[in-house]
């Protein structure tokens, strides 16, 4: 089974480049901290599944489609996959060294049962890494999210959950940055024809096939208009950064 949506970037879609290195980007980032006991929160196709297993004693991850979950478990045997829907989270207290959940929390209904729920089954030190789109950057309403964060309210979430919060970002070198500039411009020639702020009034459900296919035919676009700089970009060309405010996502480092 294959999820290929623009919510769900795949690595095998040029168009979808971009996105995937930026995604595929914590994965490494995840490398200098995992250990012992891994769980990934949101899993998916299994992004970094072969980056971080062999970093780690055991490596658990949970998704909610099933028929992803029945793939991983074939692809990788030496780790476990379980399907679940959360919160709650189906372990139990303090199992964790450390847990990771990339692009998941605007996703989660009920946010801070989520985060207590990391909290609970991390071990006492435990470090949790979380990413989420910086709500300053976002070009547009997107359907698939709940609700997005700027840095200092997801600070604030986080808090009355873990002894430490370190919030950073993710941001780009030029070529990211130049990617991201045509890609507002031309989501802003789009959404200039939406007079009546529809993308804001109307209901999620109503808007996520105009959002899938419009975001398709916009990323489509773009790779016809720069294949060179679509189909160049890697996870080297995104960097960690300090400044969470002007950065693509927010990354949140947590510690138990």
């Amino acid at each position: 089974m294959a999820v290929y949506t623009t919510e769900i970037a795949s690595d095998k879609i040029t168009s979808d480049n971009p996105v995937h290195q930026r995604l595929l980007k914590a994965y490494y980032i995840a490398r200098d901290y995992v250990q012992g006991e891994l769980l990934e929160i949101g899993c998916g196709e299994g992004r970094g599944v072969a980056l971080l297993q062999e970093q780690v004693k055991n490596f658990i991850g949970i998704d909610k489609i099933t028929g992803v979950i029945d793939k991983l478990s074939v692809a990788y045997p030496q780790a476990e996959f379980y399907p679940a829907v959360i919160p709650p989270l189906p372990f139990p207290e303090a199992k964790f060294d450390t847990v990771i959940s990339f692009q998941v929390i605007e996703h989660i209904k009920d946010d801070r049962h989520y985060l207590q729920e990391i909290a609970r089954v991390l071990k006492p030190g435990g470090v949790a890494l979380l990413t989420t789109p910086n709500s300053k950057l976002s070009l547009s309403r997107n359907p698939w999210h709940i609700r997005e964060y700027t840095a200092a309210e997801l600070t604030g979430l986080c808090q009355p959950y873990f002894s430490k919060v370190t919030m950073r970002g993710i941001t780009g070198n030029a070529k990211v940055m130049e990617y991201y500039r045509q890609n507002k411009e031309s989501v802003q020639r789009l959404t200039r024809f939406d007079v009546l702020d529809l993308q804001h009034r109307l209901p999620a459900f109503m808007l996520k096939i105009p959002y899938e296919i419009m975001n398709r035919l916009n990323r489509n676009k773009l790779q016809a208009t720069d294949n060179e700089l679509v189909a160049s970009i890697t996870h080297e060309d995104y960097l960690i950064s300090d400044d969470a405010d002007t950065s693509l996502d927010l990354l949140a480092m947590l510690t138990r």
